[in-house]
């Protein structure tokens, strides 16, 4: 028996030409931006709903505190006459909004019946139910990444292709930053039922590099997004507790709270 039999029938050989090692270093590539575009939509959806959540709760409990400054200021200045003082009075009221009342301090926590449960349990030792979820479930991110995956720009060559998944992805993005999860099985239907994407055409080696070169660019792109996002006022609040951020809102809540009481009572030892 030959030395070449008695080794067996060699395996398959993958592809070591240039152009081959450059294609599949493209496709690794390309599936490494996706990754990374899905980790970022998916903290700045985080970012936008935990802020819109944060100012619809806390806003008018932060806008009492200034106001109680102020008061807190004036007060001080009318007593003591010092322009110092005086000074510190006029720069605290300029910060202010107007007041709220009870209403507006804990918006739609009130019921019908005055403070509902959660608003009540604040100002006690209750515990308090936390609120409206910020984070899409976890069947409404699974659905996004999938359609992410298999729509994406990216991964198109031609113009028209790359246009027409612009399109699709923006409508996930918006069905996603809802946390709409039956838009986003249609859509995943819809593009289970639509035109299958153009063969890419990567025949030549420039237009490889070219590819590198435009995935690179796209990277560091939203590296900088990524960097604004976790370095931001909320996202730097949101990654203290990424896995609670109810929790973390309603811990602020009580802080808050706390904070406003000792400012009234302060208030009140001045004005007598």
């Amino acid at each position: 028996m030959s030395e070449e039999h008695a080794g067996g029938a060699a395996g398959p050989q993958e592809d070591d030409r240039p152009e081959a090692r450059l294609e599949r270093a493209v496709r690794a590539a390309e599936q490494a931006l996706i990754e990374f575009e899905i980790a970022v939509e998916t903290f700045r959806v985080e970012v936008e709903n935990f802020s819109r959540l944060h100012h619809q709760k806390l806003g008018p409990m932060y806008s009492r505190l200034d106001e109680l400054d102020a008061l807190i200021a004036e007060a001080k200045a009318a007593e003591s006459g010092d322009p110092e003082d005086l000074r510190r009075a006029q720069e605290a009221r300029a910060l202010v909004q107007p007041m709220p009342g009870v209403e507006e301090l804990f918006h739609d926590w009130l019921g019908s019946e005055g403070l509902s449960p959660e608003a009540s349990a604040m100002l006690t030792d209750q515990p308090v139910r936390p609120p409206e979820r910020v984070r899409p479930s976890e069947e409404v991110r699974r659905i996004y990444r999938e359609l992410v995956r298999q729509a994406h720009p990216d991964l198109a060559q031609e113009e028209a292709e790359r246009e027409r998944r612009d399109a699709f992805i923006s409508r996930v993005n918006a069905a996603y930053a809802r946390g709409d999860e039956a838009e986003l099985r249609e859509l995943s239907h819809e593009w289970a039922a639509g035109p299958a994407p153009a063969e890419p055409q990567l025949t030549e080696a420039e237009e490889l590099y070219a590819r590198l070169e435009w995935l690179a660019r796209r990277k560091e792109l939203l590296t900088v997004v990524a960097g604004d996002l976790e370095g931001s006022a909320i996202g730097s609040m949101l990654r203290m507790a990424p896995d609670d951020p109810d929790g973390l809102l309603n811990e602020i809540a009580e802080q808050l709270l706390a904070q406003v009481a000792e400012r009234e009572a302060e208030l009140a030892k001045l004005v007598g």
